[in-house]
């Protein structure tokens, strides 16, 4: 029997369900366990202001490491560039709609001084370059909860990934889909990671799963982040592409109040994507991302 660690929001357990009815269908005995994270603890402040890294994989990856679990089901964004000794990022299957998703209304519909939600400052910092105007305001919880929120009145608009709202069955409230070049996305956003132990029998299981081209993307993308040294409350963002063996990756440092924005992008073969990722990470720093980044961190 499998034991799949997974958190207890909606959309965690579908994504730990999907992948149990993959794994089932290949011929494993799967069942999923519940465990509550530091991240799904702390409801009442901003995660940027959390500051700590896998706010939302620690105690999952604790249960795997000491036998509770084979293997845990992530979003990918929520995983940090650096694992535990003993763990492995085993799959990544193929990718759902990467790109970030407006509900309520569509951005250019927004009156000025409109309040929208988000509680990404990557996504906060992106949108007050896109409309100044606008008042940007943190909202928390699940997604459920911050559509509840919107309904309540509370917000004209906030900001989610598409792929949850997808995943979910709610793809129907999305007013508009800002494209990467508008919106640069987060690093594995829309992304899953299936995490398992060494040596474990998660990984043999969890092989049929890896989708080679999403793989390649968001080594590229993770590449970038551990070369910035960002975990993923910070205003950094990264998209990569494969395509006829070739990725393409673009990334962006923005300050916290979208005044300052630092993109650059690269291109090379698939099977150098962390490299070039890194490269990129690297190249941001040097143009500017390293002065934000400090302020980011200090502030």
């Amino acid at each position: 029997m499998l034991v799949i660690a997974s958190r207890g929001s909606q959309l965690a357990l579908w994504q730990a369900r999907w992948v149990e009815r993959q794994l089932t269908d290949a011929g494993y005995e799967c069942r999923v366990e519940i465990i509550k994270t530091t991240g799904d603890k702390i409801t009442d402040v901003p995660l940027a202001k959390v500051g700590t890294k896998g706010l939302f994989t620690k105690e999952i990856e604790e249960a795997l490491l000491d036998g509770r679990a084979d293997l845990a089901v992530h979003s990918l964004k929520d995983l940090p560039t650096e694992l535990p000794e003993g763990l492995v990022l085993a799959a990544v299957p193929e990718r759902e709609d990467p790109r970030d998703a407006v509900v309520g209304k569509k951005l250019a519909d927004l009156p000025s001084g409109a309040k929208v939600g988000t509680s990404s400052l990557r996504r906060a910092a992106q949108l007050r370059r896109l409309r100044p105007d606008l008042t940007v305001e943190s909202v928390r919880g699940n997604l459920d909860t911050r559509l509840r929120k919107l309904d309540e009145g509370q917000y004209d608009a906030i900001l989610l990934a598409a792929a949850g709202l997808t995943r979910l069955g709610w793809g129907d409230r999305i007013a508009e889909i800002l494209p990467p070049d508008v919106m640069c996305p987060a690093v594995g956003q829309g992304a899953l990671a299936i995490e398992t132990r060494l040596g474990g029998a998660g990984i043999l299981a969890c092989g049929s799963l890896d989708h080679a081209a999403t793989h390649a993307a968001v080594a590229a993308e993770r590449g970038v982040l551990a070369a910035l040294g960002g975990g993923c409350q910070v205003p950094i963002g990264a998209y990569a592409t494969v395509e006829d063996g070739e990725l393409r990756v673009v990334a962006i440092v923005a300050s916290p109040d979208g005044a300052e924005v630092v993109r650059a992008d690269a291109a090379g073969p698939v099977h150098e994507a962390e490299s070039i990722g890194r490269g990129l990470g690297a190249e941001l720093l040097e143009r500017g991302a390293r002065r934000i980044l400090e302020a980011v961190y200090s502030a």
